[in-house]
Formats: structure tokens, sequence, C-alpha cells
């Protein structure tokens, strides 16, 4: 997991793996059928261990308010690369390796699905309006959280992507109507 996280899927040889796994390539083979299936055990062991719940809070903006730090602080957590394994393992692959961006991209599609339910939810309970622009906010912090991955990556600190979320909750009430208009 950790050398896929850190070099991404086309940067990690089976070398790489089998080294850091203290394993033959034949045992690689014979445990996991390929690089491609390892790779997928691998964001399921990401997931398990570092991934983040839908968010949750008093309100909506509380909800992806602390959505957003709590994987910030993930993001530079001492002991393990720094951003999103989901995020920056696989944005560029060559055509033969389409099938794992993709995987990645349905798993960042998902995450996101689960903050677009909870916004719902908050439209059910009366505690954001009917008219909210969800589709945007889900976008929005999408693009803030996946953001701040490639910013920790290039050495960003906490600080730093505290910044960020500050600023960008600032933008919370533009998505409250979607009469809004853009700009």
């Amino acid at each position: 997991m950790y050398v896929f996280w850190e070099r991404g899927y086309e940067g990690s040889s089976l070398s790489d793996l089998t080294a850091a796994m203290k394993i033959g390539s034949p045992s690689l083979y014979a445990a996991f059928g390929g690089k491609e299936a390892l790779f997928r055990e691998a964001i399921e062991r990401y997931r398990e261990r570092f991934g983040r719940r839908p968010p949750e809070g008093e309100t909506a903006r509380d909800a992806v308010e602390a959505w957003l730090r709590e994987s910030a602080r993930g993001y530079v957590e001492e002991g393990h690369p720094r951003g999103c394994m989901v995020v920056l393992a696989a944005l560029n692959c060559t055509e033969q390796n389409r099938p794992v961006r993709e995987f990645l991209a349905a798993k960042r599609r998902n995450n996101l699905t689960g903050v677009a339910a909870r916004l719902r939810r908050a439209v059910e309970e009366g505690d954001l309006p009917e008219d909210a622009d969800i589709e945007r906010i889900v976008r929005f912090s999408g693009a803030i959280l996946h953001g701040m991955s490639i910013q920790a990556r290039d050495g960003a600190e906490l600080a730093d992507l505290e910044a960020v979320i500050d600023t960008a909750m600032t933008a919370w009430p533009r998505f409250l109507g979607k009469k809004t208009a853009p700009g």
C-alpha cells in the first residue's frame, strides 16, 4: 500500500512491490494474480485504515467543514505518505492502465456521493433550503478536498490547508439558492 501511495500505480515496479512485501514475484502472482489486483487490494486496505466516512455534524455546513478538516489532518499526518492515495495514485496513466484510473475515479465519485446524501438529508431536515445547490456544494467541496491532497504532497502544512478550508467555507452562502448567479 505505501509503495503505491508514494510512487503511484505506474511508478511502482514489481521489484519495488515484492521488496516491500518481502516476497518473490511468483508469490505475488500466486497471491494476487498481478499488479492491478494487488493495487485494488491496497486501495481497499487504504480505505479501511485511512478512509473518511461521509461528513457528519450538527449542520450540513459543520459536517462539510469537519470532513475537510479531518481530511486535511490526515493528508499531513506523520507515518505515511502525504496526501490521499485515492487521489494521487493514478491521475495519469497510459492507455493500458486506464482501468486503474477509472477504478480510482469511481472511488472518488463514490466518496462525493456520501457528501451529497448528507446534504440531501439536510434539506429533508430543514437545515438547508430546498433550493440549495447540492451538486455545486459537492463539486466545490470535492475540488477543495482533492486540491488539498495535491498541496499536501507538494509540502503544504496543516496551517496552509486550514487556510484553504477557511477561505472555502466563506463561499457556503453562495450555494444556498440555485438561482444564485455564478461569479
